[in-house]
């Protein structure tokens, strides 16, 4: 399947690393030109470098600013007045005690993890809907099924964010602007591997601290391995692409089989 997004404007939210790199990548090499975001400049203007470098020819656009707050998604929009493609990647995770968890990190998972994708929601869905064509999808997480007891407070914001991207598609309906949500199981990132030694023994070598990770605490993995960032934007670029133009509404998942169910 040859995708092709040239002409359009994508922007990743949380794309300095990770799978929000993995995804700027993906969106670039289709033609796509994409806004990379961070909250730090420094680390904005590093990451575009990489980009470059990874991605020969592509084009990256430094799109710095706390989108967590209405004056950081503001500076964003007038860096980027208008995108077709709109990634809402962007999120934090942590193990901790649910009898443990203070008012105030609820409310930060909450503005984090959904609030900063509502907002930039709000921002470019109209511009979408007037031109007659968009891409809004939100990053979910198996966690937003199977809510893990050690990070209850992350499942839901996760599980909010199922309900957000079905809620946009029927304000979008018939627009010609699809939203739709994916749902990554664990993967492979940086943060990933330090949360993976939070749970196992840091004396392992990683590959065995991974196998035992996946054993102990993701065992309903078909997969048995995590997956790889650039898996997952596989899957967000063909949502991305006319290709795609039936699919929204959706919860799609890019999870090694971990949700133990055939509908999400």
């Amino acid at each position: 399947m040859q995708v092709d997004l040239a002409g359009r404007t994508a922007l990743v939210t949380g794309s300095t690393q990770g799978i929000g790199a993995a995804i700027a990548a993906g969106l670039a090499r289709s033609g796509a030109r994409v806004g990379v975001n961070g909250r730090n400049a420094g680390r904005v203007e590093e990451a575009v470098a990489r980009l470059g470098q990874e991605v020969p020819g592509g084009r990256f656009v430094e799109a710095a600013g706390d989108v967590t707050t209405e004056e950081g998604a503001a500076r964003l929009a007038e860096t980027l007045s208008e995108v077709d493609i709109l990634v809402n990647n962007l999120g934090v995770f942590g193990a901790q005690d649910p009898l443990e968890i203070s008012d105030a990190e609820w409310r930060r998972y909450f503005e984090v993890n959904v609030l900063a994708a509502v907002r930039l929601t709000r921002t470019y869905l109209p511009g979408m809907t007037g031109r007659g064509w968009g891409r809004i999808q939100y990053i979910a997480s198996d966690s937003a099924v199977v809510i893990p007891a050690e990070m209850i407070h992350y499942g839901m914001s996760k599980t909010a964010l199922l309900a957000v991207g079905r809620g946009f598609a029927k304000q979008a309906a018939g627009t010609g602007v699809t939203v739709n949500s994916v749902i990554a199981g664990p993967t492979h990132t940086g943060g990933v591997r330090d949360f993976v030694y939070e749970l196992v023994d840091r004396d392992l070598p990683w590959d065995e601290a991974q196998r035992v990770f996946m054993r102990e605490h993701r065992p309903q993995s078909l997969l048995q391995r995590l997956i790889e960032p650039e898996e997952i934007a596989h899957m967000v670029v063909y949502l991305s692409s006319e290709q795609a133009s039936a699919t929204t509404g959706g919860a799609v998942r890019v999870d090694g089989g971990y949700v133990d169910s055939i509908l999400p």
